[in-house]
């Protein structure tokens, strides 16, 4: 399969149409591990580097069917394929900036991931598209089942999984929600979220996770504990509070638009005239607009745009897969401009 393939089509975790899908965007559970034999990945020579490489490329081909999932190896990908897979949720910043043998593993509908000597020697991945923690751990546990009878984790009796980094020590479970909350930042309602979160040992992080900011008002709420928890504990957890933070923002624009309705209209209106007419438009600007678009639809001010529509343009006019989409590496100036004209081309299809 050519990476070029998947311009084609959003991965099953952007698709919406779940009950929620006003809110929630996606549940995404991850899991650390790391083989008992070697070294942490900090310590690794360069011939145990390639030696666990091969090692795992070969145990993650014997727990899958044939064809079920494609193999990269990262170290022969240029910058911008890189740059593409982190865009399409499918590595991790760190993992695509990193040097020396390392991989990635995905399903071909960009449900399971496997990334190959990150920060762990394994972190696999499971995305669902909106609320369905339940669902993603399933599959995931079952795939981490199956490699545990490939290779031999490192884990104590006492402390469970261990990790490279101190925090990832016990399940080595990291559980997060997507969340879209336009309607609890225009209120100024975020930060009364956020204490709330913190009080029960939740993070909330931006869109690519770990380090990031937010873009768009979309939101990652996850789990801080991995030890001395059970991977149950942790679900349940944050299976609790995300149905709060949807009530929360759903209230919220309940009242925008009770109290403030042609204020919220005009924003609505103004983001999607200046996406269908922009000449030239910023990655974050593109993202901010599409927040009051994506917000304009679900309230039914702007009728007959599929939601679809509005999660797809939101990962084309990253810069990774605008450039894929020309054929070209781009400069920042030239991929403002040929970002307008995709979102024009984009929404005057739906008119």
């Amino acid at each position: 399969m050519e990476l070029n393939e998947l311009l084609h089509r959003t991965g099953e975790w952007l698709r919406g149409g779940t009950p929620d899908a006003d809110v929630i965007i996606s549940s995404r559970v991850r899991l650390a591990r790391n083989v008992a034999e070697y070294p942490f990945l900090s310590r690794l020579s360069p011939e145990q580097r390639q030696e666990l490489v091969e090692l795992l490329r070969e145990s993650l081909a014997a727990c899958t069917e044939p064809g079920e999932h494609h193999y990269l190896g990262l170290e022969g990908l240029s910058g911008l394929d890189r740059a593409f897979l982190v865009e399409r949720h499918l590595i991790s910043r760190e993992h695509a900036e990193a040097q020396g043998p390392r991989a990635v593993s995905f399903s071909l509908d960009e449900v399971v991931s496997v990334m190959t000597l990150e920060e762990d020697h394994l972190r696999m991945q499971v995305i669902h598209s909106g609320e369905d923690l339940v669902g993603a751990w399933k599959v995931l546990d079952a795939l981490d089942t199956r490699m545990s009878e490939e290779v031999d984790y490192a884990y104590s009796s006492r402390l469970g999984y261990l990790t490279a980094c101190p925090t990832n020590v016990g399940t080595g479970m990291r559980a997060s929600v997507m969340l879209h909350l336009p309607a609890v930042v225009m209120t100024g309602e975020l930060e009364k979220v956020f204490r709330a979160v913190l009080k029960i040992n939740l993070a909330v992080r931006g869109l690519f996770g770990e380090g990031t900011q937010a873009t768009g008002d979309f939101y990652q709420v996850s789990n801080q504990v991995t030890l001395g928890v059970s991977e149950a504990e942790i679900l349940e957890r944050l299976a609790s509070v995300v149905p709060q933070i949807v009530r929360y923002e759903r209230r919220a624009r309940e009242a925008l638009m009770r109290e403030s309705r042609a204020s919220v209209e005009d924003r609505v209106w103004r983001a999607y005239g200046l996406l269908t007419h922009a000449r030239r438009i910023s990655t974050e600007g593109t993202s901010r607009l599409l927040s009051a678009v994506r917000m304009g639809v679900h309230l039914g001010i702007l009728e007959g745009l599929p939601i679809e529509t509005v999660n797809r343009i939101f990962l084309m006019v990253q810069p990774a897969h605008l450039q894929k989409l020309q054929g070209a590496e781009l400069s920042g100036k030239e991929r403002s401009v040929v970002r307008a004209g995709f979102i024009r081309k984009e929404l005057d299809s739906q008119r």
